[in-house]
């Protein structure tokens, strides 16, 4: 009910601010709910005279208003932090294509959608962190590995409902098919340390309270740790090493995702939201990122942060993007076949 009437809410007021004279406006829809993203949506602003108006929900419930607001929906950009969804919203006919060599010519290659529907903001790797007191780095290898029977009890992870494993499995169903992701999926079940719950933080916690050894986790959720101002996620992000998986010269690199953004088809400012996506992948709005939430730049021209670089680099699995999505309904039905909770 609450999320019901925080979306009508905002609906009255995108109608007032869109009837506002003489006021450039932008309005976008995002999954997005970081401070950085606040702050770098004030510059914008502050930079082009334009307001900007966001209405915040999760990825499905913005796509579901979008479709029932139709040609009237008043939103020119939707921004969500997982290729899949975007994916979805393309398949569903709520984008437009978009020129992205008019917004950037200086975007990662293999993280642009090739259907060109949408452009990535950021990305981040799905990443091991191991507790080195307990595990050797030389044990760790790939994502295939984690069904070993050595980390029976080991490992750490969250629900399956949750988009980055959804995202995870989809790409493995991408790479191996579906009999192979239902069995990692039944080994990785039987390996957990514990029901999974809590968010990626809570794993990083867990291991530093020798729940486990081993967590999944998104990349930057280790640097938001490190530089946390509360003093034990501090500790809990240094007392853990990150390992990129699927290293070997011959393997496919890490599996990554993206935040990123999409033009809804009929956008009613779509020269501002042209000015936004320019603005968002800019060498001052990615610098930004990556200092600040410690996501990795999709623009070449930017170098990761000093808090990442310590993690080392890494090979990235280059697979479509869009597979995440394509992927996405088989992914689920295996969690739930293989009991993952």
């Amino acid at each position: 009910m609450n999320k019901i009437l925080t979306l009508v809410l905002a609906t009255i007021l995108l109608s007032c601010n869109n009837q506002s004279n003489n006021v450039d406006v932008l309005n976008i829809y995002s999954k997005r709910h970081y401070e950085v993203d606040k702050n770098l949506i004030e510059k914008f602003e502050a930079e082009n005279n334009i307001k900007v108006n966001v209405v915040k929900a999760s990825s499905d419930e913005l796509i579901e208003r979008i479709k029932t607001e139709g040609e009237n929906c008043p939103a020119d950009l939707l921004i969500t932090v997982d290729a899949g969804k975007l994916y979805k919203a393309a398949n569903e006919n709520l984008l437009q294509k978009i020129n992205i060599n008019e917004i950037s010519t200086n975007l990662k290659d293999e993280l642009i959608d090739p259907n060109g529907f949408w452009l990535p903001m950021t990305y981040r790797a799905r990443i091991i962190a191991y507790n080195p007191l307990t595990v050797n780095p030389d044990e760790l290898s790939t994502y295939e590995d984690l069904t070993n029977i050595r980390w029976r009890n080991r490992i750490l992870v969250r629900t399956s409902t949750n988009a980055y494993n959804q995202a995870l499995l989809s790409s493995l169903l991408a790479h191996h098919g579906e009999e192979y992701a239902l069995e990692w999926s039944n080994k990785l079940v039987s390996n957990f340390a514990r029901e999974p719950k809590g968010n990626d933080r809570d794993q990083v916690r867990a291991i530093v309270s020798n729940v486990g050894d081993i967590a999944i986790v998104n990349s930057y959720y280790i640097g938001l740790l490190q530089s946390s101002s509360d003093s034990m996620d501090r500790k809990v992000g240094e007392s853990v090493n990150v390992f990129f998986p699927n290293q070997s010269e011959n393997d496919r690199g890490a599996h990554v995702n993206i935040s990123g953004i999409g033009l809804l088809r009929n956008a009613p400012n779509r020269d501002n939201a042209f000015k936004f996506m320019k603005f968002i992948t800019s060498e001052y709005a990615q610098e930004y990122y990556t200092n600040n939430s410690f996501e990795y730049p999709v623009n070449k021209k930017v170098k990761p942060s000093e808090t990442i670089k310590k993690w080392g680099e890494f090979k990235i699995d280059t697979l479509d993007l869009n597979e995440l999505g394509i992927k996405r309904k088989q992914a689920v039905e295996i969690f739930e076949d293989s009991k993952w909770n």
